[in-house]
């Protein structure tokens, strides 16, 4: 069965919406949104490009303003930047002058973190990656994979309640994305288990990694369906060819025959 998860609600949307104001007139990004996602949960949205998933996780972050409706982190109103959230995106956003540990390190720099602590903890991250031996090593060193993994430790040093990705192996081979996936789930898994809201095309992806899916419309978007996965916690890639994940593909999938702009 599915991993057991927490009654507690970490992430609200009430009415939330988005609107942004052109010379045009105003543009509505997104309709009103009702969601939220426990303590512990992982969470994948999926939608057609342009829906309002990037948007969606920038609201959540406190990078993007709401345009109405209420949005709480903790039962708190989500103002700006959130200290309690690490971030990953599509590019991992390595600086190329510093080493795989001095990269991770600099979310402690930046948050004026103590650094006894932090190189512990940037230790802990890197074991549990699979970067050890690679602590000296420049992004131009590494694989694609690996710099994500990289990226990844960065965002949690600080040990952030919440993991928000958005579109984090998008820019990978298909191989490497698998790889990935099933590093992802691995970490999240054996590590603290945070709280996790990830975007993705990939339907498969969305399956394989989460506990639920939240399925968007069209812009302007909205929440078209929301489907709890109950699948084995404990998952290799070889579960996509089960009969289970092929019927879950199969009824996310169906969201989206009159748009077709999903992976598949």
């Amino acid at each position: 069965m599915s991993s057991p998860r927490s009654d507690v609600v970490l992430i609200e949307a009430r009415g939330v919406s988005k609107t942004y104001q052109t010379k045009d007139g105003p543009v509505q990004s997104l309709q009103p949104l009702d969601f939220g996602i426990r303590q512990g949960e992982f969470v994948s949205v999926v939608g057609p490009s342009g829906c309002g998933k990037s948007t969606l996780l920038k609201m959540v972050a406190g990078l993007l303003p709401i345009s109405g409706g209420s949005l709480t982190l903790a039962g708190h109103p989500i103002k700006g930047p959130q200290k309690d959230v690490g971030i990953v995106f599509q590019s991992a956003v390595l600086l190329a002058w510093r080493t795989v540990l001095d990269n991770i390190l600099l979310q402690a720099e930046m948050r004026h973190l103590p650094m006894g602590p932090a190189r512990a903890r940037a230790a802990e991250l890197i074991a549990m990656a699979g970067l050890q031996g690679f602590e000296g090593k420049y992004p131009w060193q590494l694989s694609g994979g690996m710099q994500q993994r990289a990226s990844i430790c960065r965002a949690l040093l600080h040990d952030p309640s919440v993991l928000l990705m958005d579109e984090p192996f998008g820019a990978l081979d298909a191989m490497t994305r698998e790889k990935m996936n099933l590093e992802l789930r691995r970490i999240w898994a054996t590590g603290e288990r945070k709280t996790v809201m990830l975007i993705t095309h990939s339907i498969p992806e969305a399956i394989f990694l989460s506990d639920r899916v939240i399925v968007m419309s069209e812009r302007p978007g909205s929440i078209a369906a929301e489907y709890e996965i109950d699948l084995p916690a404990d998952r290799g890639l070889d579960i996509m060819g089960s009969p289970a994940f092929a019927a879950y593909a199969k009824t996310v999938r169906s969201h989206f025959f009159a748009q077709g702009s999903l992976d598949h």
